[in-house]
């Protein structure tokens, strides 16, 4: 691990009350020390604030500020660490953290705080990934997740799941590479009651796979329709202000809007699109492939329908097969056309406030149905999915080659490759966990 000393602005640019900034690294109290004039280094008691001025290499007073110490391994990163809370503003942050500089350490790159902490042992990958889940929340149930997997919950079942593995492959490998210390492996029953427990665990996580992408992006939701039928008007409804331009000439929107709303701690991301039609211009034409295209990657679609006019228009539009679709019969403040008499669709007027409550309870319970409103918040991300599917198909392989009577090395391989897979989840993989579980459960080398 590199052992340079880092500084970076750990909040956003801008003007605020305060902003931090962080040193990481075995020089941070000394290039601290270097530009802080206040309390002397040697007698900085630790996580405790110390008032003091920053001052550059000439000497000229940059702000007055509060410095704290975290002395290693007691900090974030796992090494030393001083945190500088200086006034808001891109000026005196910016000259507070050219001064460090200039003082030894280097510039943080992105992430490298977490990164640290990851290889200094303080957090795993998936508490890592965490950390900008946490930041990137955008309703308190993602936020709550996220806390959940920074606190260490997903990292402790997969590294339970591991554990498992080690103890299948420590049997099966002492039978191959120990054959004359009389060691007798389980039973191909008991091992394969073993990798069937542990396929069982991670199908469950992977179960949690599509919960965890919405909490983090929102449920991809399309509004479409024809043009004039009232899909901006939705938009602005559920959003609760005027987002897009409302107006009674067809085709007034000419490209996708994306907002995203809360829905009882869900995120749902609203995609308005431009009308389907037969385009009279090059930009409503290129509006309506734009439109199409949200369609096919749509995962719920709400079909906005104007039911004081016909079905015609309605008809033309292609809707995804993949995907939910909510018919919304809107503009029931007109007379209803004759086409959509006795029609159990949603009925709403997107003018009137409280249509929006009708239209949410219809959007929650397709959240319901898609099992994405339940207590076990310990969602997996993308790369959590690939890396348990891949350690599934091993452990499926080596149940097969258990049945069908495979060389024990080859079960062996597929064992192991399992292990490994899961292992990338928090990234740890350590073949010396293996020996340790052969030598300490059969007392090799007596």
């Amino acid at each position: 691990m590199n052992q340079s000393t880092v500084a970076a602005i750990a909040t956003p640019p801008g003007m605020g009350a305060v902003s931090l900034i962080r040193i990481s690294g075995p020089e941070a109290a000394v290039v601290a020390s270097k530009v802080f004039k206040g309390r002397a280094r040697d007698k900085w008691v630790a996580r405790t604030q110390h008032f003091g001025v920053i001052a550059n290499q000439a000497g000229e007073k940059l702000d007055e500020v509060l410095l704290t110490y975290f002395p290693a391994p007691h900090s974030f990163t796992g090494e030393d660490v001083v945190e500088i809370a200086c006034h808001g503003g891109v000026v005196v942050t910016r000259q507070v953290i050219a001064a460090l500089l200039a003082a030894g350490a280097e510039s943080a790159a992105p992430g490298e705080f977490s990164q640290r902490a990851f290889f200094n042992g303080r957090i795993d990958l998936t508490q890592a990934e965490a950390i900008m889940d946490l930041i990137s929340a955008q309703t308190e149930l993602a936020a709550k997740a996220a806390q959940e997997q920074l606190e260490g919950r997903l990292g402790a079942e997969i590294q339970s799941i591991r554990e498992e593995i080690i103890s299948v492959i420590a049997h099966v490998e002492a039978f191959i590479d120990f054959p004359e210390e009389d060691i007798t492996p389980d039973s191909s029953e008991a091992i394969l009651l073993k990798i069937n427990t542990v396929v069982t665990r991670i199908e469950g996580l992977l179960a949690t796979a599509d919960q965890g992408r919405i909490l983090r992006e929102g449920l991809r939701t399309v509004i479409c329709g024809a043009p004039n039928a009232g899909k901006s008007s939705l938009l602005n409804l559920l959003l609760g202000f005027d987002r897009a331009i409302v107006n009674d000439l067809a085709g007034t929107t000419r490209d996708t809007i994306e907002e995203v709303i809360n829905i009882q701690g869900l995120p749902i991301r609203l995609i308005d699109t431009a009308g389907i039609r037969e385009g009279e211009g090059a930009i409503e034409k290129e509006g309506i492939e734009r439109s199409r295209a949200q369609l096919e990657m749509a995962e719920l679609v709400l079909l906005v329908i104007d039911s004081s006019v016909g079905s015609e228009e309605v008809a033309s539009i292609e809707l995804p097969a993949s995907a939910k679709v909510i018919r919304i019969l809107n503009k029931s403040d007109l007379s209803r056309h004759a086409d959509w008499k006795g029609a159990d669709d949603l009925a709403v007027s997107c003018l009137e406030a409280g249509s929006n409550a009708l239209i949410q309870d219809q959007l929650y319970e397709v959240l319901v149905a898609s099992g994405c409103v339940n207590s076990n918040l310990t969602a997996i991300n993308a790369r959590h999915q690939r890396c348990l599917q891949l350690a599934r198909e091993s452990l499926v392989k080596a149940r097969e080659g258990i049945s069908a009577g495979e060389s024990p090395e080859f079960v062996a391989m597929d064992i192991r490759s399992a292990l490994d897979s899961v292992g990338d989840v928090i990234g740890k993989t350590d073949i010396e966990e293996i020996l340790g579980e052969i030598f300490s459960t059969f007392c090799i080398g007596k």
